[in-house]
């Protein structure tokens, strides 16, 4: 556990996923919003190819969209490395001067703010795992299957959880036999969102409306993802998310008010620019959503059921459809959803009592209240 005074925390961010500009983006949000009385902010960025570097407090207080471009760091920069330290939990990162290390920081927690392949889908869990460092999220197996959409909905089905129907296809399966692929996809029914299996930020997703679309679709997904998901769209669905966050003490999660996507095109997917450059034709967000009290119970209660379910810590996103028929199924379960005080997710707890600098905080101690080794 941390010594006395404030908790010293390493925010990790950039990455080399196509998300590098949504991490960056994330990490001045957050950034602007914690007690810098409360926590002591070591800053490690990644750069898009693959090199760490520590950047200032101030420095990541500026990251923000300006004029339509998100921010992204810079190759420039000297190279830094992560440590192991001698005390318990505790982790360190150094700046390479030729054969020396120089500005050694040590910190308590890892705050990964890592969207996409190689920081949301168990890799760098498994790093801090190997270093011995306590941090803020899902563990290794909850983080890689969360990420894996078909791995993700195998295991909720498996846990007896609606979900909706899909078929995966491999960049293999699909040089060998397309129209084996194509003949699967046609026993879902079209409309078909074509997905990479472990991609986020709608990065490489299309709408497929006929099966003459699908190659295109398929195409353009494996351009992120040789492992690809074609899954069923819902005419006339709702699209509602719930936030939730782990409890200490062996309590059920906790689960917020529920918020709606409202899309205000004829496609009505919520792409990249709906979600990160958003004007108010093309979507609103509802939060809280207009559900009644019936249906926002079931909506927590399954909500809560697939955090569990996929062993997920700390915090994450449940997305699920609700049909015109009232059934609901569950879209998917983000682990490092979108965390800028206007993301869902932030606003979903501000409007269910926690506020942004507070939830920020909480989830960061949670992360130092978690034994280090198998849980």
């Amino acid at each position: 556990m941390p010594s006395a005074g404030r908790v010293r925390v390493a925010i990790i961010f950039g990455g080399v996923s196509s998300e590098h500009d949504v991490s960056c983006l994330t990490a001045g949000g957050v950034m602007r919003a914690i007690d810098e009385d409360a926590f002591e902010v070591v800053g490690i960025g990644i750069t898009p190819t693959g090199r760490w570097v520590q950047v200032t407090t101030d420095e990541m207080k500026a990251f923000d969209i300006v004029d339509g471009t998100l921010p992204r760091l810079g190759e420039e920069r000297d190279e830094a490395v992560l440590l192991r330290h001698g005390g318990e939990g505790t982790g360190r990162v150094a700046t390479l001067d030729g054969d020396s290390l120089v500005n050694v920081r040590d910190f308590d927690v890892a705050f990964a703010l890592l969207h996409g392949p190689f920081g949301e889908d168990g890799t760098i869990q498994g790093l801090f795992e190997m270093f011995g460092v306590r941090y803020v999220g899902s563990g290794v197996a909850a983080s890689a299957n969360s990420m894996d959409k078909d791995l993700m909905k195998r295991q909720l089905a498996g846990a007896g959880l609606p979900v909706c129907p899909w078929i995966t296809v491999t960049q293999a399966r699909w040089q060998r036999d397309q129209a084996g692929c194509r003949e699967a996809a046609d026993e879902l029914s079209y409309p078909v969102y074509v997905k990479p299996a472990r991609g986020g930020s709608s990065m490489g997703i299309s709408r497929a409306e006929t099966p003459e679309d699908l190659v295109a679709a398929v195409e353009e997904a494996l351009r992120f993802d040789p492992k690809v998901i074609v899954e069923e769209g819902f005419v006339g669905a709702r699209e509602v998310e719930l936030a939730v966050l782990g409890s200490r003490d062996g309590a059920p999660p906790r689960v917020s008010v529920a918020g709606e996507i409202a899309m205000h095109t004829a496609s009505g997917f919520y792409d990249f620019v709906a979600k990160y450059t958003p004007k108010d034709e093309v979507v609103t967000l509802h939060v809280p959503a207009e559900v009644d009290a019936d249906l926002l119970a079931r909506l927590q209660k399954i909500a809560g059921a697939t955090f569990t379910a996929m062993g997920a810590e700390g915090l994450a996103r449940v997305d699920l459809f609700v049909l015109p028929d009232g059934s609901l199924f569950v879209n998917e379960l983000n682990t490092m959803p979108g965390f800028t005080r206007t993301s869902m997710y932030p606003s979903l707890w501000a409007q269910s009592g926690i506020p942004y600098a507070d939830l920020i905080a909480e989830l960061i101690l949670l992360a130092v209240s978690r034994p280090l080794g198998l849980r």
